[in-house]
């Protein structure tokens, strides 16, 4: 039997000044936080190529691109498509001015000597039936969305009648993409915290108490995106708009969960002690080790992400477990100052009276362990002590009956455009319209880089390829300008020397007296390299020369990536230092390193959290069946996931960063609840033995487990409301995957396979061996 800590009742002045210092120090973090709310935008990228590890091709390419230019431009695909027969020869003026208007736009990059020109076109395409123009951006996030925004309004007001245009390219999709990503500050936030309300209300029946649970979650928030957006602005982290949302889900649904665990215990205590103070103490002692078992276990899952080589995982463990951390500190010190000043008013109307708790009464029937139990936890309990093997062996089966669909999940990636999700979205659309008349890479080639010894051969290989329309090397426009105007000098010097040759009258020689004849001016505009008989110099860099390739494909489409990956293949023949990168090799490198990613952390996460289970249980045989129950329940909602995302919302497939994330979400979360469970389960189990130990612990935990469970699960499902794949995906996952296991898993299999065990689960610990023997 374990020693029965005295009740905490501290000094008056120490009850006074110790909660009010505390609500003074949350008070002032959130004070600093809650304008950053807004602010974390500045300081977040979006950019894909921005999170590439340094192994992958695609970035060794950026890095050598940027030698071949100082411009850091992106590209928007302006399209521009009659809407009945073909572009007017009338109007082809008017297309002309619109280059001219566009240069002047506001956002666009101003054109630099010797650079490629800010913007590129009119071209028209060989059905007649629209026009292209390629404009370069130099602004990205927030700033890139406002300019966007009002360039497409100027193209749409400049755009002759009987056309319709469109702005897409890598400057479109990105700029909808961060405004996709504008509601996480707002409606986000908004969802979430009204969805923890509303069950917060039904489940206590109180006014008061959830506002303050809210107000812990929101000062946790605060505290976090305060430290974070100092770190980002110093370039120790990066933040995206992914990783910003998922940090203010995960740390609104981890400091509720961690604030019901403390208020249930406070509660309880409140039944069985008058004052307040012993009442808090009671519950700190209580709830502080779980409270601080699960921080430290999701806190840890999370870091795991460092392994990744994926850097926007790297990324978001750091920033997801500093999210954590504020959680708990909020939860453990924030909350119980508030529930020190405001005791058993916290719960009003239904106010928690001391030795008034309502118990069924005990008869010769009740099962050990369910004593002064009533409802539901004590049918669950019954169930599981009178059947235990059937309860945990049918649950199992049900679980293994979902695992069946794990195969049907396509999580290899999806094009860029299929991660916005709705209709009328100009990027989206624009590449449709794009593709149907121009090469549909056009706007964001494959970058190649090769020898200046092998450039030639590189681009004859490359022009081979099916799937690729266009192949040129970027130019020297310095020495091609001079080359163009010593081969034009050359010409006219000819011509006059082939005239005075021919002496008087043979035509064109000058009467005697008269000047030589100045050189025509050069008109580039009406004259080609091939009719010159000269070819483009190419811009070298290190020995490198730099070629783009535009695809026939799409270029975030499945083709577009396999032909990417032949031609690294193929290529790497001609020049084995050939690199291929671009758009669509960013893509191809971001999924295969997100699926490479999967297999090593797994194990790292299972790991991580089986030894700390082993510390907190003192024992080998729990901590196993905790890991593997979680496990089953995982592939379990991603065998339901694969079926609902095919079948029900007929998603096109799914990131390849998504089974990773549902996988440290939910294993990380789901433990969260079995910790909560078990750490009870051996409190009791020290007074009173395993078995009625186990349903003792059920049965008083039951409530607390599966409202916290319902909060956490409403509060990710809060992400479907980005309409961005990737969220929406992640938000059914961990809303499903929770549910399920705080309704099957901890409610069910857990209980009922330990109570089958019996003491031999706490092997090899002593607590195993003393409860055996009574």
């Amino acid at each position: 039997m374990s020693k029965v800590k005295p009740d905490w009742n501290p000094k008056l002045w120490l009850r006074i000044l110790l909660p009010t210092v505390l609500v003074i120090v949350w008070f002032a973090i959130a004070g600093l936080g809650g304008p950053t709310f807004g602010k974390i935008s500045e300081v977040s990228t979006n950019d894909q190529a921005g999170f590439l590890p340094a192994s992958a091709q695609s970035t060794a390419v950026n890095d050598l691109a940027s030698g071949f230019s100082d411009s850091t431009n992106i590209p928007a695909a302006v399209v521009i498509e009659a809407d009945s027969g073909t572009v007017a020869e009338g109007d082809k003026a008017a297309f002309a001015d619109l280059a001219t208007t566009m240069k002047d736009a506001a956002g666009v990059a101003p054109t630099v000597e010797g650079e490629i020109p800010s913007v590129l076109g009119p071209t028209y395409s060989e059905d007649g039936a629209a026009v292209q123009y390629l404009v370069f951006f130099e602004a990205s996030g927030e700033e890139l969305l406002t300019d966007i925004t009002s360039f497409r309004e100027l193209v749409k007001a400049d755009t002759p009648s009987g056309y319709t245009a469109y702005v897409a390219g890598p400057a479109g999709l990105l700029a909808d993409f961060v405004n996709g990503f504008g509601g996480i500050d707002g409606i986000l936030l908004l969802v979430a915290l009204l969805a923890v309300f509303v069950i917060l209300l039904i489940v206590y029946r109180s006014i008061l108490l959830p506002v303050l649970v809210l107000l812990t979650a929101v000062f946790a928030l605060s505290g976090s995106i305060l430290g974070i957006y100092y770190l980002a602005l110093n370039d120790i982290i990066k933040v995206s708009g992914q990783s910003q949302g998922i940090l203010s889900i995960l740390v609104i649904g981890a400091a509720t969960d961690y604030a019901l665990l403390m208020v249930s215990r406070y509660r309880e205590a409140l039944f069985e002690v008058q004052s307040k103070w012993a009442a808090i103490g009671r519950a700190f002692r209580g709830a502080f080790e779980p409270i601080f078992a699960s921080a430290a276990t999701v806190i840890l899952a999370l870091l795991c992400l460092l392994f990744s080589d994926l850097n926007s995982n790297k990324a978001l463990g750091p920033i997801a477990a500093f999210g954590i951390g504020f959680a708990f500190l909020a939860a453990v010190t924030f909350l119980p100052a508030l529930l020190m000043i405001f005791g058993r008013g916290a719960f009003w109307p239904f106010l928690p009276k001391f030795g008034k708790k309502k118990v069924e009464a005990v008869s010769e029937n009740t099962v050990p362990g369910l004593e002064g139990v009533r409802g539901i936890w004590k049918r669950v309990g019954n169930l599981i002590a009178r059947r235990p093997r059937v309860t945990w062996v049918v649950t199992l089966v049900v679980l293994l009956a979902a695992v069946a669909g794990l195969p049907g999940l396509k999580a290899s990636g999806v094009p860029q455009t299929d991660l916005l999700l709705g209709s009328n979205i100009e990027s989206v659309d624009g590449q449709t319209v794009l593709g149907d008349h121009f090469p549909a890479g056009a706007g964001s080639p494959a970058v190649i880089i090769a020898d200046e010894a092998t450039y030639e051969d590189v681009m004859t290989a490359t022009e081979g390829f099916e799937g690729v329309s266009t192949v040129e090397v970027q130019a020297d426009l310095d020495a091609t300008k001079k080359a163009v105007e010593d081969k034009i000098a050359q010409i006219q010097a000819d011509a006059v020397a082939a005239a005075a040759a021919a002496g008087p009258g043979a035509g064109g020689f000058p009467p005697a007296g008269a000047a030589p004849a100045a050189a025509a001016p050069v008109d580039f505009a009406n004259l080609s390299l091939e009719d010159l008989g000269l070819k483009t110099i190419p811009k070298v860099v290190d020995g490198k020369v730099l070629i783009n390739a535009t695809f026939s494909y799409q270029a975030d489409s499945p083709e577009a990536e396999a032909l990417v990956k032949q031609m690294r293949i193929d290529l790497a023949e001609v020049d084995p230092s050939v690199l291929v990168g671009g758009e669509t090799a960013i893509a191809l490198d971001t999924n295969e390193t997100a699926q490479a990613d999967l297999v090593k952390i797994v194990p790292i996460v299972l790991l991580v959290i089986l030894v700390i289970l082993m510390l907190l249980l003192r024992s080998i045989v729990a901590p196993l069946i905790l890991i593997g129950t979680v496990v089953v329940s995982f592939a379990a909602t991603m065998g339901v996931s694969a079926l609902v995302f095919n079948n029900v919302f007929h998603f096109p497939g799914a990131d390849a960063s998504v089974p990773l994330f549902g996988f440290v979400f939910l294993v990380a979360l789901g433990i969260d609840y079995n910790i909560f469970l078990m750490t009870r389960v051996r409190e009791e189990a020290l007074g009173i033995g395993t078995r009625p130990g186990i349903l003792k612990g059920l049965a008083v935990t039951g409530s607390v487990i599966t409202s916290a469970g319902v909060v956490l699960a409403a509060t990710f499902a809060a992400l479907g409301v980005i309409p961005l794949l990737f969220l929406v995906q992640l938000a059914f996952i961990v809303s499903f995957g929770v549910i399920l296991d705080t309704v099957l898993v901890r409610s069910l299999l857990v209980p009922a396979l330990a109570y089958d065990i019996g003491p031999k689960i706490w092997w090899p610990s002593k607590l195993g061996r003393e409860v055996a023997s009574k």
